[in-house]
């Protein structure tokens, strides 16, 4: 029997149960269903849909749990809201796709809302039918993906307002899933019909196709593996028993390595930390969280399984924070933000230490929220990898803050309309006091 014991940093990570006073209650949430995971976050609020007209859409700070009394909502669609997606340069705008086909940008107040949003900064019509998931690039400011039940993919620049490129023909079946890689260079869709493609982004062409990457016939779900250049997918077997598989895009006829799980009903979503190369699994429908360690060498990928998270609890979605948003000094490694039928619950991770100062060792520099080039200089060959951040809080508060830059939307075709009608009407109106006046117009 071998004593080998595996070096790791984060072989005792752990997640302790939410307590009470930290977890979020009372949301009526909307009935709509779909491949969403329901909800979102960032280091400030979180954003679920709500009941009700209009599609609500509750942006709840993170800091302030308890009980959840109606308030203020974005409430500016026609229809149910299905997904929506926090910009990751400027935590105060959010984007929100619908039923109605539209895709709506908001700006959210400094401190939250105070009052009903119902005017939208930005307005994206192109879609023919509902917009079921929104991705915004991970390195290219202003550049957001939509998915459609029409079976296309439109890529836009929300700053112009204006639709970047489509794939309208590719897809033949509902879209399950889309995801960018670590630079934004191409992403990767997964379908009804079992199959997973992987987009070149700027042609939007397809390079490769993973055919019937799982048997099963339920959703199959996807992500990066950061810098690794590796995607996993998390599918069923025909037996319905779930499982994930690693591929490596430039020779996908097979799965480099393929872990099987358990045999239950609901669909896994799978997040990725490229700081600590952790894989965090998490079941809809049941209250699990897994946690793998991914090990990589020149000619293999290795899994490692590290801890379990369980609870009685099911979950309807869950949200990843970004690093940004932990608390780095208590040794807080990742948060997913687990939304119930009714609460949602913060589930930290920490690896244990017995020091109180910073432990760099795992936090390295991490993801900021600092575009690495412009929508333009990505559509014109750019690929560079996100721009790190420290997350030591001495660094962090030593850093100079620079100047905030205010999102200013180019405004829509329809809005310059409206706002030339009411510029005619403006001028006839005076045109009729003139004449009312006796003065003559010439």
């Amino acid at each position: 029997m071998s004593n080998f014991v595996r070096a790791s940093k984060f072989r005792h990570v752990f997640c302790d149960p939410p307590r009470t006073d930290a977890t979020f209650t009372n949301f009526r949430l909307a009935t709509v269903t779909g491949e969403q995971s329901y909800i979102k976050a960032n280091p400030n609020y979180f954003a679920i849909a709500l009941q009700g007209g209009g599609g609500p859409v509750a942006i709840v700070p993170v800091d302030k749990p308890g009980r959840y009394e109606s308030g203020p909502v974005i409430s500016g669609h026609t229809a149910a809201v299905l997904d929506f997606e926090f910009n990751p340069f400027d935590d105060s705008l959010i984007s929100t796709a619908s039923e109605d086909t539209t895709i709506k940008v908001w700006g959210i107040p400094e401190g939250g809302l105070t009052e009903n949003l119902t005017t939208p900064l930005v307005d994206l019509h192109g879609h023919k039918r509902k917009v079921t998931l929104l991705r915004h690039h991970p390195t290219a400011e202003n550049v957001l993906a939509s998915v459609s039940g029409d079976f296309s993919v439109k890529l836009w620049d929300i700053a112009k307002a204006s639709e970047i490129s489509s794939l309208p023909e590719v897809h033949t079946q509902l879209i399950q899933d889309i995801v960018w890689d670590h630079t934004g260079k191409e992403y990767a869709t997964s379908s009804k019909d079992k199959n997973v493609r992987i987009i070149d982004a700027r042609t939007q062409t397809v390079a490769t196709t993973i055919e019937q990457a799982h048997e099963g016939a339920k959703s199959i779900k996807l992500a990066y593996l950061g810098d690794l250049d590796r995607l996993v997918t998390v599918g069923f077997t025909r037996q319905s028993q779930r499982q994930f598989k690693i591929w490596d895009p430039r020779n996908a006829a097979k799965p480099v390595h393929v872990v099987d799980l358990d045999q239950a009903a609901g669909v896994i979503m799978p997040f990725f930390d490229p700081d600590t190369s952790l894989l965090y699994l998490a079941g809809k429908g049941d209250g699990n969280v897994r946690c793998f360690e991914i090990g990589a060498s020149a000619d293999a990928i290795q899994t490692f399984a590290v801890s379990d998270y369980r609870s009685n609890v099911s979950a309807k979605g869950m949200a990843w924070m970004p690093k940004r948003g932990l608390n780095v000094m208590g040794c807080e490694t990742a948060r997913l933000m687990k939304l119930t039928t009714n609460s949602v619950e913060p589930l930290a991770f920490f690896v244990p230490r017995k020091s109180d100062s910073f432990q760099d060792d795992i936090f390295p520099d991490t993801a900021s929220n600092t575009p690495a080039h412009t929508a333009e200089e990505w559509l014109a060959g750019s690929d560079k990898p996100p721009v790190k951040m420290s997350l030591d809080p001495a660094t962090r508060s030593t850093q100079k803050a620079g100047e905030k830059k205010v999102f200013v939307a180019a405004k829509s075709a329809a809005v310059l309309q409206t706002e030339l009608d009411q510029a005619n009407q403006r001028i006839k109106d005076l045109e009729a006091r003139l004449q009312a006046a006796g003065l003559g117009i010439e």
